[in-house]
């Protein structure tokens, strides 16, 4: 069985994933859709606070973040291990190595009473994710904050004071995900826990120590089928009147283009729903809940048993 879901966030100021700065403006990532330009935020970024939110609701994590470097780095416990480390479990990894390398690999596992021939030097993600893409066009908005100068300090960061120029957007963002549940047996509890670090996931990409942007869902829909692939529009989250709206999939739903049964729906999108179609799609089979943290628990114990 195969669970595809969506992410939708609260719509929120954001100036949290930057490119390279030019002249102390700091740029916001993008891409086209449609004639318009969009935030985005990548799939890697997402990744990484997820493996520090597993790391906090108390799984293995091999993979932490150094961040005190001159560039960004991170640091691994030890070779990867999808047995012991939730994180090398989902996110998987690629050990870039050569001949000679390989086997200085192989004998180092050896002396740490590792089985060689059960190592691989490349193992695929479980969870499959796509960039997260703002619901609004960018507007080309810009905020001007100062930094002081150092006077009689220990340290200074420059000779004079700056003007820093940052981007800014101020929209919503969502973003699917994919996991194949049979890739997950044998590791009911840590997919339960990656679930639940969906539900509460926070400090996705940088400016961590100024933003505070929340990329868990406002809305979200699940699907849980035997499909191969999700078979609806996997951004179609649209906001109208600040009410969160689907309306690709529940009027495919209540005109029988997708099975209701293998839909849960969760969050603002629910709240913001009259009865009558609630109602309605309960009566086809789909599962609506005003959370979407008890929602992605209530798929875990569906999904999982």
């Amino acid at each position: 069985m195969n669970l595809f879901g969506t992410v939708l966030t609260y719509t929120a100021p954001s100036a949290n994933y930057r490119g390279e700065s030019a002249e102390n403006r700091a740029v916001i990532q993008r891409i086209t859709r449609g004639r318009h330009e969009h935030a985005i935020i990548s799939p890697e970024a997402i990744r990484n606070a997820l493996r520090e939110t597993l790391r906090g609701l108390g799984l293995p994590c091999n993979r932490t973040r150094l961040h005190d470097e001159e560039q960004l780095a991170v640091k691994f416990e030890e070779y990867p291990d999808a047995d012991k480390y939730a994180d090398d479990f989902f996110m998987g990894w690629l050990v870039a190595a050569g001949s000679a390398d390989r086997k200085k690999i192989l004998d180092d596992l050896k002396k740490k009473k590792r089985n060689p021939d059960a190592f691989t030097f490349k193992r695929d993600s479980v969870l499959r994710m796509n960039m997260a893409v703002a619901l609004d066009p960018y507007r080309y908005d810009t905020v001007f904050t100062q930094s002081p100068l150092n006077v009689d300090s220990p340290w200074k960061n420059a000779d004079s004071s700056q003007l820093l120029h940052r981007e800014t957007a101020d929209t919503a963002f969502q973003y699917p995900f994919a996991l194949n549940l049979e890739d997950c047996s044998g590791k009911k509890k840590w997919t339960e826990t990656l679930l639940k670090a969906i539900g509460q996931l926070n400090n996705v990409a940088g400016n961590h120590a100024r933003s505070y942007f929340e990329m868990a869902p406002a809305s979200i829909v699940v699907r849980l089928t035997d499909q191969l692939v999700a078979g609806y529009d996997t951004y179609g989250f649209q906001i109208k009147d600040e009410r969160h709206l689907l309306p690709e999939i529940v009027e495919g739903i209540l005109k029988g283009d997708y099975p209701g049964k293998e839909f849960f729906l969760g969050g603002k999108v629910v709240k913001d729903m009259d009865e009558k179609t609630i109602k309605d799609l309960e009566t086809v089979g789909v599962t609506p809940d005003r959370s979407a943290q008890r929602l992605l628990e209530m798929v875990a114990n569906k999904a999982l048993g």
